[in-house]
């Protein structure tokens, strides 16, 4: 098959390294042939293309396909979207994210490819925008669902949230779990030491992530705020947040504030391909974001061996199981939060029990050729009913 990916901007992020696995993995493991149309990898976030991740994968970058909205780009990002897929002839467009999966919906549907599908991340419209805002988004949404033959959601939570917005029936999505490269993270922990060594982390101490970048909605400000009682009476807790951003030096202010900055170390931005190391240097993760498809930290940790602590929002529940894989808490409730990482700095031996199911339960399932081959499995799908 000739498939064109359609994406906004290939920053380090989630719904960038889904698309870039299934990119080459169409190609090295199907012998498809791949195009990934994109915008420039404009923010702080850094670049996933570059040190040349890519590969084989023929990349067209086009400058005027940005994020945010813009009349004027977004009239020549259309054009050059439709331009591009003219000339490349796919017999499948695959869309990621709010501006790609709009303008490219729109250009391949136009344009009568035989397969257009579209995978949600994240909903582009959530309870923390005004009122006219999410209506917009969740306009723009139905529009651009009516003209693609397939949703792939990531989480059953996606899903749920757009049948109920009446963005499209429920017969027309397909839950694919984001896929990753799995075995750095079964090895994580054969790094341990060694990370915790150049963070300066010692054995008694219990190690707490947090992967995301430093940005609103992400919760750092709560998990921060919950840290107080839990170094209060586990003085060896630390917290290691990976990742940069805009909010840095609020946050970093606010650690100061409240005296909790030989509790907290920042590893800023860093490669995908380091990610798992950082894992294997953790004794538990959280995460506190308070919107989010499926954040892939989650089961990324859970392949790791490692427990997790999440807030209810969108997917984490679908891996998040209180009591089984780690502990799920209500959305901004920074109460139960501090009580779910004080249990688990309190005891390793429920840390091991808790990180082992997880690892058993979802190595697999979250596997890049699982994915890629379900993905590929709906693009067929679609062809012959098209």
């Amino acid at each position: 098959m000739r498939i064109a990916h359609v994406i906004t901007r290939m920053i380090i992020g989630g719904a960038q390294e889904n698309t870039l696995l299934n990119c080459l993995g169409l190609m090295r493991e199907h012998g498809d042939d791949v195009l990934l149309i994109t915008g420039p990898a404009l923010g702080p976030e850094g670049d996933l293309l570059s040190q040349g991740r890519a590969g084989e994968l023929p990349v067209k970058v086009l400058p005027s396909l940005r994020r945010d909205i813009h009349p004027k780009w977004d009239w020549l990002a259309s054009r050059e979207i439709s331009q591009a897929l003219m000339e490349y002839k796919p017999d499948v467009v695959h869309t990621h994210s709010a501006k790609g999966g709009l303008l490219g919906r729109r250009a391949a549907w136009k344009q009568r490819v035989p397969a257009v599908v579209h995978t949600i991340h994240g909903a582009p419209f959530h309870p923390y925008q005004s009122s006219l805002a999410r209506a917009f988004f969740r306009s723009c949404e139905r529009w651009a669902a009516a003209r693609c033959h397939h949703l792939i959601s990531v989480a059953d939570a996606m899903t749920e949230l757009m049948v109920e917005a009446g963005v499209a029936p429920r017969e027309k999505f397909t839950t694919i779990y984001s896929g990753m490269n799995v075995e750095p993270f079964t090895q994580a922990k054969d790094h341990r030491a060694a990370v915790r060594g150049a963070y300066g982390f010692e054995d008694q101490h219990v190690v707490i992530g947090k992967i995301a970048r430093l940005f609103h909605l992400k919760g750092h400000q709560d998990l921060i705020n919950a840290a107080i009682p839990v170094v209060r009476s586990q003085p060896n807790v630390r917290f290691l947040l990976v990742g940069d951003g805009i909010l840095r030096e609020s946050l970093t202010h606010q650690i100061e504030e409240l005296g909790l900055s030989k509790h907290f170390v920042f590893a800023g931005l860093v490669p995908p391909s380091e990610v798992p190391k950082l894992i294997g240097g953790m004794d538990a993760l959280v995460h506190a974001s308070y919107r989010e498809g499926l954040a892939r930290a989650l089961p990324q940790a859970l392949i790791a061996g490692l427990p997790v602590v999440s807030y209810d929002v969108d997917g984490a529940r679908e891996v998040t199981i209180t009591g089984q894989t780690g502990f799920l808490v209500p959305a901004q409730d920074v109460s139960a939060l501090s009580q779910a990482l004080e249990k688990l700095a309190l005891d390793g031996d429920l840390r091991q029990q808790l990180g082992q199911e997880g690892q058993r339960r979802f190595t697999e399932q979250f596997d890049h050729r699982t994915m890629t081959t379900r993905v590929r499995e709906v693009y067929l799908d679609q062809i012959a009913k098209n």
